[in-house]
């Protein structure tokens, strides 16, 4: 079964006894994600990516020098991932940056799944989403903004699409220099294992344009894989083809998976203006911001969080759950139980939704904030609600922790709401008080 009439010249080159039996049958893995397509905001929001982010995806094959493997380039024996994901907590902006890492199956079978999964725990609870390797590459896959890659087909699937491919590992002298994954290899832009990657991506995405030869080469026959195939085999049963069309099965659409972050956060943020502040957040233990840190700095962490000795060090204490959830009691009840259990916090902060949260700071009422509904057009869209409860203590901080301060710019922000900057995007809060009933509860 071949994909591309040049695939016939390599095999009657290595094989000539096989060339007469083989058949030009196109791709049906490439055209189901081809036809799925149109899906790629709602595999994106399966993914929890939100507006304004972007999805990197890393992927590996599965020899010792895929990108899991030493990749050839790591000094120690260790793996190019792991050394990345280190940098990835450190460099990337959690509300502006989203990794996923698509794995082969056999590196998932040699290793068995718990032995990746604690290899890989510290990058989950920081927010990387570990892909099913069977039934969600092809989702993430186009819902992708970049991938790091190496010699396997994902990441040459991923280059036909036309996404930014930056190889971190580039093996050449175990491939077919004739194939066109070696051409691929060769033209790719590639990791610099030294230099910083948040500057890298950026630059990758900024001055991407498609190499032609992984569209051209991955099939000469697009869309044409399920009628081809279902002709040959019941050409080879010696029975008529049913009268419908022949098709393939469409890509599912995954269940939610939402990146939160369970790690201890650092969070830098900057009043800009009358209620205007400006956060980043990293699941990092030194956060590189690439600039002077010219900001405040404070903790946010979440209360599932395995490093639970720093919820006693915490400047805000968050979860997310619904309201409505009886094992917290409610929103009101919750966000008063965490500042008495933990005396060092000065604001907690229960996520209610996609836009909305319920924050308690410390000697105050609680109170709704939400996220004013705009269009995408304006460059306006919803982060993290638990942003919004990083930007509202980085305003009440800036006038001293002392009670009238406090309470004169919490005034002030119920009053006129909040401008939050995360990376580009602007977002725009209202802060309410909560209904009698809501806040007894």
């Amino acid at each position: 079964m071949l994909s591309h009439p040049e695939q016939y010249e390599r095999l009657r080159a290595a094989c000539p006894e096989a060339a007469p039996t083989a058949v030009l049958a196109g791709d049906p893995c490439y055209d189901r994600i081809l036809a799925a397509r149109p899906r790629r905001e709602r595999f994106r929001r399966a993914l929890g990516v939100r507006p304004g982010q972007r999805l990197v995806l890393l992927n590996s094959t599965w020899n010792p020098e895929s990108l899991f493997g030493d990749g050839g380039q790591v000094p120690d024996g260790g793996d190019v991932v792991a050394a990345l994901l280190s940098r990835v907590a450190d460099e990337f902006p959690l509300d502006e940056y989203r990794f996923a890492a698509v794995l082969h199956p056999n590196i998932w079978h040699g290793h068995g799944p718990g032995q990746i999964r604690a290899w890989l725990d510290r990058a989950r609870r920081g927010g990387l989403a570990l892909i099913d390797p069977l039934s969600g590459w092809r989702q993430a896959l186009l819902a992708a903004d970049a991938v790091i890659g190496d010699h396997g087909s994902v990441t040459f699937y991923a280059a036909a699409l036309g996404t930014p491919v930056l190889l971190g590992s580039v093996p050449l002298h175990a491939l077919d220099p004739d194939a066109p994954i070696s051409a691929f290899m060769r033209e790719a832009p590639r990791l610099d294992p030294d230099a910083r990657l948040l500057p890298q991506i950026e630059e990758l995405m900024a001055r991407h344009r498609p190499l032609p030869g992984p569209a051209e080469f991955t099939t000469s026959v697009p869309g044409e894989s399920a009628a081809r195939l279902r002709k040959l085999f019941y050409s080879m049963m010696g029975v008529p083809e049913p009268g419908r069309p022949a098709s393939l099965e469409p890509l599912p659409l995954p269940g939610h998976e939402p990146g939160t972050a369970t790690v201890p956060l650092r969070v830098l943020t900057r009043v800009l203006g009358p209620g205007e502040i400006e956060v980043g957040r990293w699941a990092g233990e030194r956060p590189q911001t690439g600039s002077a840190l010219d900001g405040e700095l404070h903790i946010a962490v979440h209360e599932d969080t395995r490093d639970v000795d720093r919820l006693d060090l915490a400047d805000v204490v968050f979860r997310d759950g619904a309201p409505d959830d009886p094992r917290f009691g409610s929103p009101s009840v919750w966000t008063a139980e965490v500042l008495h259990r933990h005396r060092g916090c000065f604001l907690a902060a229960y996520v209610t939704g996609p836009s909305s949260c319920v924050v308690r700071v410390r000697g105050a009422a609680p109170l709704h904030m939400v996220a004013m509904p705009t269009t995408d057009a304006e460059g306006v869209s919803a982060a993290d609600p638990a942003v919004y409860a990083s930007a509202l203590h980085a305003w009440l901080a800036t006038g001293g922790h002392e009670p009238g301060a406090v309470e004169e710019r919490l005034a002030r922000a119920v009053a006129g709401g909040l401008a939050v900057r995360t990376g580009a995007r602007l977002h725009r809060v209202r802060i309410v008080p909560l209904a009698p009933e809501e806040a007894t509860a």
